[in-house]
């Protein structure tokens, strides 16, 4: 048999075998060790330096039907031709530092299969730390949502079209959504007139939650806008109770009481209260609780990036005819004229794209954040984000808010708090059940 003159390469699937040393013998006890080192993460190819050219002739190994054992497995193997073979004995290590000994080259074959097979790759940072993974998602969803408010309301106090901007928020995410399709991230799922119609209700309740909230965001401080939307479980209970007929049961109901008291108490001595940001704030919570009715008559089985994408399409197209009746004149005779009077063109633009994008992306994160955790956390996530929002706009804002606003706003979050838990053991109740009466 020939001597090898060229390296023979062998592509493998793990980064932690490094090289292999072999020495060209007879069949002897002797063996030479199978060495592992770590390899960086970016070497994706095992090489083998050629054989030394020896003067020694190769060992002729014929085999005439005995059964031949490898150490290791207890295949046996029958040849009938007599074969040349460079037989090595050496010991190997797997990628869990098990050591595998290889008695002549056949087993070495064995070895290579068995490393590329099972050795287990390593993992990666998100497998190795999940918990800071998800507190980072936490976080960004947090301070994401915190810019929004606080460009969004910064935005108000020198242009004051609440439905114009309400467009705006919802183009820059359809623009994004088309560009994510254009380039495939995430592919766009394809849609027809039955998922169309179904997802018609959802888009109009959320352009219709989506508008109120800008209205009141305009027209009171981003605390007690914050503070009213805190009233939605409720309007979710009702609607659950009354509309769909599913039977609430009566902690809930209870754990509600806090968060009526806590709003009636605020919204009595809020310093910056108006009936158009209370009525258009109880508005938005009504179109968001029959939002989420009819998402769950829509539910395919189209993945909710592309169901979120196409709700705001449809939602833009809502918004669209209401926000050029309403301000259309306004905004042509002065209302831009002024906004850029007061911050120049640029700033202008530059708010009006960020207040848009802050808005798509913390959406599309807090989708995201949610899916990785349990139906407690994520309740719980939802309560502490109100929060930051809320002590968040005070700060940077400078809202003066009374003692009873203070102490109002504190017992809904707190109310909100015991609603979301509650509810959330009783989902994980019924999916355990479910679970169990599946198996």
């Amino acid at each position: 048999m020939a001597s090898m003159t060229n390296p023979l390469h062998s592509t493998i699937k793990t980064p932690r075998i490094s090289a292999l040393y072999l020495s060209h013998s007879k069949v002897s006890a002797s063996y030479v060790q199978l060495k592992t080192r770590s390899l960086p993460l970016t070497a994706t190819r095992l090489a083998f330096s050629p054989l030394l050219e020896s003067k020694e002739p190769l060992v002729k190994v014929g085999f005439s039907g005995e059964p031949l054992r490898f150490s290791g497995w207890s295949q046996q193997i029958r040849r009938r031709s007599a074969v040349d073979f460079p037989v090595v004995s050496a010991a190997a290590a797997d990628a869990e530092g098990r050591e595998i000994e290889i008695s002549d080259g056949l087993d070495l074959l064995f070895v290579l299969f068995y490393i590329i097979l099972y050795a287990k790759p390593s993992k990666s940072f998100g497998e190795k730390f999940p918990v800071l993974v998800t507190g980072f998602f936490f976080f960004m969803w947090y301070f994401l949502n915190v810019i929004f408010n606080i460009l969004n309301k910064k935005v108000y106090n020198y242009f004051p079209y609440p439905y114009f901007v309400s467009v705006v928020h919802l183009l820059v995410g359809v623009v994004y959504c088309l560009v994510s399709w254009a380039i495939g991230l995430p592919k766009r799922a394809p849609i027809d007139k039955e998922l169309l119609l179904l997802l018609t209700p959802v888009a109009i309740c959320h352009a219709l939650g989506h508008v109120m909230s800008n209205v009141s965001f305009a027209a009171v401080a981003v605390s007690f806008t914050h503070t009213i939307k805190a009233l939605e479980p409720f309007f979710n209970a009702a609607a659950s109770q009354f509309v769909l007929g599913h039977q609430i049961p009566l902690s809930l109901w209870l754990s509600l009481a806090p968060v009526v008291l806590g709003v009636s108490m605020a919204s009595l001595t809020e310093l910056s209260f108006n009936w158009l940001g209370f009525i258009s704030a109880m508005i938005s919570n009504i179109a968001f609780t029959y939002r989420s009715i009819y998402s769950k008559k829509a539910m395919t089985g189209m993945d909710s990036t592309n169901v979120y994408a196409y709700i705001s399409i449809i939602a833009l197209l809502v918004c669209i005819p209401p926000a050029m009746i309403i301000e259309g004149p306004k905004l042509m005779q002065y209302g831009f004229k002024d906004a850029i009077a007061k911050v120049g063109l640029i700033k202008f633009l530059s708010d009006l794209f960020w207040i848009g994008m802050f808005y798509h992306l913390y959406n599309q994160l807090a989708t995201n954040t949610l899916e990785r955790v349990a139906p407690l956390t994520h309740a719980v996530g939802n309560v502490l984000k109100r929060v930051f929002v809320i002590g968040f706009s005070i700060v940077v804002f400078g809202n003066k808010i009374s003692t009873q606003t203070g102490i109002g706003t504190a017992i809904a979050i707190a109310g909100v708090a015991m609603y979301s838990l509650i509810k959330a053991n009783m989902e994980e109740q019924k999916r355990k059940a479910a679970l169990a009466s599946s198996s």
